[in-house]
Formats: C-alpha cells, structure tokens, sequence
C-alpha cells in the first residue's frame, strides 16, 4: 500500500508532517480529517522497506519489540537525545530486518519528522497504540512515562498470553496423543488383525467388519486424505483471514468453556488499551477508536467501534458500552462510577484486573474439566478399538469349547 506525507494542522493548533498508508491521496486526506485535522498538502511518499511490508505484517516478535522499548525507555530516563538513543540501539540491533527500520526512523527523525509519525508510517506493522501513545508524549513532554504505561500495558497482555498457551499445553498434547494413537491402530494395527482373522474363514461380527474396512479405505486413499484435509485446512485459514474472520470470531465466542475466556480477554485488551491511551494524553473518541482496533476478536472490537459516533455527540462512555452488550453489568457500573468521579483512567485499570482474575480463574476451571474428559475420551475410544477385534477371539473360543 502506497504512503503519502501529509501536510496537516492539528486541534491544537499545531502544523505538521504525518506519514500515512492509504489507497490514493483522497482517502488519505479523509482518514486525517476524520481525526479532526485540517489538510493543508499531500504528496506520494518515495518507495521503501515499509512499502514491501504488507500491512498487518508483523516486523519483529512481540517480545523482541517489548525489549527494544525497555532498552529506549531506560535512555530516555537517562537524559539522552532521542537520535542518540537510536545510535547506541543500532549498535546493538542484531536482527537485521528490524535494524533497516530502525534507520530508517532514525533517519527521519533526521529529518525532522516525530519519533510518532515515523513510527506511524509502518501502519498496522506495529501497534496502532504505540505511535498514538508516542505523539501523546511528544505533545505533553513526558515520554518516559508514556514509554512506561505502554511496556506496563505490553507486559499485562503478553504475560496473559503466555498463561493461556502454558494452560492449554498439556490439553493439546493429550489430544495429539489420542489422534495419533487412533490412527496408528487404524492403519499399522487393525490390518495385522484382519490378516489374521482371514486365516479362520469365519464370519466376523459386524462392528469387526466395520473397523476392518475403515481402515482398508483409510490405507487405500491415505494421500488423497491427507491432500483433501490440508487443503480444507488451507481454505479454512483464508476463510478465517478474510470474509468470515467475525463470523468465525463470533463462534469462538459461543464455544463452550474457551468462549467466555476469549470474550474476557478482548475486553480486557480495550480497557487496558483505552486506559494507556487516556492517560497518556489521547482524547476519548481517538482513544476509542484505536483501543477498539487492538482487540483480536473483530466482533467485539466491531461492537465497540460502533460506540464512536455516540461518544462523540456526547453519550456517556458507559451507556454506550452498555448498549452494546459486549461487557458485563459489573464492568459497566465500575466505568460508570470512574466517568462520574472524574477517575476513568483508574477505574478501566480496576476493570482489567478484574477480567484478568476472572481470566485466571476460568483458565484452572477449564484445564481441569478439558484433562479428564479428554481421557475419558482417549480410554473409550480405545477401548472400543480393542473390543471390536477381540470380540472375534471371543466367540472362536466359546465355540471351540463347544
């Protein structure tokens, strides 16, 4: 996607350069204007790295970019320059994709562009909350402690991402286990079973004769299977990627057990968003917008979105958020009573906690419903694996005892 520069005056009466990805000049210019800017001049970017960046691409790991802020944060805290700081972090940049980046953003700050619209210019390729965050430390002065109340913000989420993928580790694993098993029976097994039981020349109960031609057809057409389901999974994948990424959002949130979770954590991703972003400076309604877009889950992060135009002709966050039916009563009353107090900033931080110990509490439930119905699972099927190819053994001995 091609970048334009864009010659813009702000709310605040400032006059600037932004960097932005757009489809032509046009929409470009709206995009600044709905943010409330004036448009002065755009003109089409040269070609660089960030143009062969497809948008939404990500650069560089999540943990790699928490620890490149950890590093700029402390020598920002330690007096130095920005463009210094980028010298000393070049130095030591090893990954190479990443480094190209890095100069290039230093080499705009060069330039005269802000570390904010630098940044920006990468699009989706990193968060939309980050260069937000960045432009309202530059107006206010206090960029450390925006740097600060994002890495806070990267550290909750990714740490709750890791608590999820280290719960379900042990869950997974026991359902490969029992796929794995199955097939092994039905394609090395229940063959060796068959040949035997030819050598009888008796007839075989039904269920026997069942297993036995599963597991021909299973062995006769293994590669086209294999083609069929990996091409189904590929086509799954673009469904999920492209048109049907909220209606399979909207599925997940009705899955048992894991669809309350999920549901949870997008939630929390928005207060935690929204409150990073207020209190570093961002007015409500870009707020909004941008915490909305750091929801994973497109349904709810539609719902939200939704709640924009009403925020900005003067209803009350809270009624908004409760018309959409994305959040509990609890977390409504709980942003209510910040609105009304003049302590929003805190109170969404109060409703991430909250979400995150309900988070907590149904990973335990969930992990420890999912292992001994996953066993149980595993052993019947097993079970009635060996039951149709022992039953045989069983009816030749009673008729040989006869």
């Amino acid at each position: 996607m091609p970048e334009f520069i864009v010659r813009v005056g702000t709310p605040d009466g400032a006059i600037t350069e932004r960097h932005i990805q757009a489809m032509s000049v046009r929409a470009a210019e709206d995009e600044l204007r709905q943010q409330g800017m004036h448009v002065f001049e755009a003109r089409r970017g040269t070609v660089k790295l960030r143009d062969l960046l497809p948008r939404g691409k990500k650069i560089i790991s999540t943990e790699m970019f928490l620890m490149f802020n950890q590093e700029l944060l402390a020598l920002v805290k330690a007096g130095l320059p920005i463009l210094q700081s980028f010298d000393i972090m070049l130095e030591r940049q090893k990954n190479l994709r990443f480094r190209e980046v890095l100069t290039d953003v230093r080499e705009k700050l060069k330039s005269g562009i802000a570390l904010s619209d630098a940044f920006a210019a990468y699009g989706d390729a990193f968060p939309p909350i980050y260069s937000t965050s960045l432009r309202a430390g530059e107006r206010s002065g206090d960029l450390e402690g925006v740097l600060r109340r994002f890495l806070r913000y990267q550290k909750i989420i990714v740490n709750l991402r890791k608590r999820v993928i280290g719960a379900m580790i042990y869950p997974s694993v026991l359902i490969l286990l029992s796929i794995g098993m199955v097939f092994i029976m039905l394609v090395k097994v229940i063959p060796k079973f068959a040949e035997f039981y030819q050598g009888f020349g008796a007839e075989l109960p039904w269920f026997t004769t069942l297993m036995i031609g599963v597991s021909k057809t299973l062995n006769t057409n293994l590669p086209i299977l294999v083609i069929v389901l990996v091409g189904a999974y590929l086509l799954f994948r673009r469904w999920t990627k492209g048109s049907g990424r909220v209606a399979w959002d909207k599925i997940k949130l009705k899955l048992p057990l894991a669809g309350g979770i999920l549901h949870r954590f997008a939630i929390m991703q928005f207060t935690q968003s929204l409150g990073t972003l207020l209190a570093g400076g961002t007015p409500m309604v870009p707020a909004i917008e941008i915490a909305s877009q750091s929801v994973t889950n497109q349904s709810i992060s539609g719902k939200i979105f939704g709640i924009v135009q009403n925020v900005r002709e003067g209803e009350p966050l809270w009624r908004s958020l409760e018309n959409t039916g994305a959040m509990s009563d609890l977390a409504v009353e709980m942003i209510k009573v910040g609105e009304s107090t003049g302590a929003l900033t805190e109170m969404l931080g109060n409703v991430s906690e909250f979400y995150d110990e309900e988070i907590e509490s149904r990973l335990t439930r969930m992990v420890s419903a999912i292992e001994p119905m996953i066993l149980v699972f595993m052993g019947s099927v097993i079970a009635i694996l060996l039951y149709a190819f022992y039953l045989p053994l069983f009816q030749l001995s009673n008729v040989a005892q006869q």
